[in-house]
Formats: structure tokens, C-alpha cells, sequence
């Protein structure tokens, strides 16, 4: 039985039965935000094609970038787990930080002091308006789960992630484990 509440950190599983949605299927976001007045997550395991070093030249790394969701597709986003290291960032929860001094954070980078286990970078959010989400977890489009990796979870989230959480949910949900990603291959 899944006991937590929406709130900033937790995970939201995406229902095995969002078929055919390029952006939501087989997703597990972070939800960085959550208020009154809507949320904002990042999808966690998505890997785009690009490095970092791809959309900035200027940074001499090659961590991978993912879509982060379909709003805002053309602005960068990162999530990191040293706040110590980067000024003005955003608590998310359990040493979770979303963005904060991007010069600061270039430079960090390119001296090889923040390393791919801290950070991870989006192309986009997914974001909702005031009482979409909620409306969208009473259409049972989401599985709500806690985010048990608190800080780790930068070098846990992989494509196959979402498979993981479904295994560990059990029950029904363990056939769709198995399935294809699209059932027309099936």
C-alpha cells in the first residue's frame, strides 16, 4: 500500500497503462515542486543523445543530458547533491538541490570537482497546473512512491529504472515488467 502524499521528492511512477505518450511512458519523475499553484518534476530516466559538453561547448564534460519533460525544451536544468559547492541552490528534499550559480557550477566542472554521481542535467520539466496533478493521480496516471535513494539517486536512475520500481510495487503490476514498451511488438 502506497502511503505518501504529494510533496517536493517524491517519485512518480508512470501508470503502465500511459501508452503511445512519447513523454510520460515508462517515466519516473522527481517532483522538485509541488504548491497551490501547480508542479514541477524531471523525468529521471530519459537519456537525450547529447553531452553537456554538446549544447556548451565551454564545459569540457561529457555528462549525459536528459528530457526533463516536454515544457520548456530549450532551457537547461540541473539537479545536484552539493549545495556546499554551488551557491543560490533550491532544497528539493533528502539532499536533493535543484539549480542554482551556473558560472560557478561551469567552472566546478570543467576542474573536475563535480563528478557525474553529483549532478544530472534536463533538457525541459514537466510541469502541472494547480490541481493537475492531482486531478491526473485520481485518473490513476501515476504511482506515487517514495524516493528511498534520498541524494543517490543521480547514479540510480537509468533507463531501466522504471521496470525496477514496477518489479518492487509487485502484484499486478508485475507483468507489465515484462512487456514491451509498445504492445505492438508484443
Amino acid at each position: 500500500m502506497i502511503t505518501e502524499k504529494l510533496q517536493k521528492g517524491v517519485l512518480l511512477l508512470a501508470e503502465p497503462s500511459i501508452i503511445g505518450d512519447l513523454s510520460f511512458n515508462r517515466s519516473v519523475i522527481l517532483l522538485a515542486d509541488h504548491t497551490m499553484e501547480g508542479s514541477v518534476g524531471f523525468i529521471l530516466n530519459k537519456p537525450l543523445t547529447y553531452t553537456i559538453n554538446d549544447l556548451l561547448p565551454e564545459i569540457t564534460s561529457d555528462f549525459k543530458v536528459y528530457n526533463g519533460g516536454p515544457v520548456e525544451q530549450d532551457n537547461l536544468y540541473f539537479i545536484h547533491n552539493i549545495p556546499e559547492l554551488i551557491p543560490n541552490s533550491i532544497e528539493i528534499s533528502n539532499g536533493i538541490f535543484w539549480g542554482g550559480d551556473f558560472e560557478s557550477t561551469k567552472d566546478l566542472i570543467n576542474t573536475g570537482i563535480i563528478k557525474k554521481k553529483n549532478i544530472r542535467f534536463f533538457l525541459g520539466y514537466t510541469g502541472w497546473d494547480a490541481e493537475q496533478l492531482e486531478s491526473e493521480m485520481q485518473s490513476n496516471s501515476w504511482i506515487l512512491t517514495k524516493n528511498v535513494y534520498e541524494n543517490k539517486i543521480l547514479g540510480k536512475a537509468s533507463t531501466h529504472f522504471w521496470k525496477e520500481k514496477i518489479v518492487e510495487l509487485g502484484g499486478d503490476y508485475l507483468i507489465w515488467s515484462n512487456a514491451p514498451e509498445n504492445p505492438i511488438l508484443n
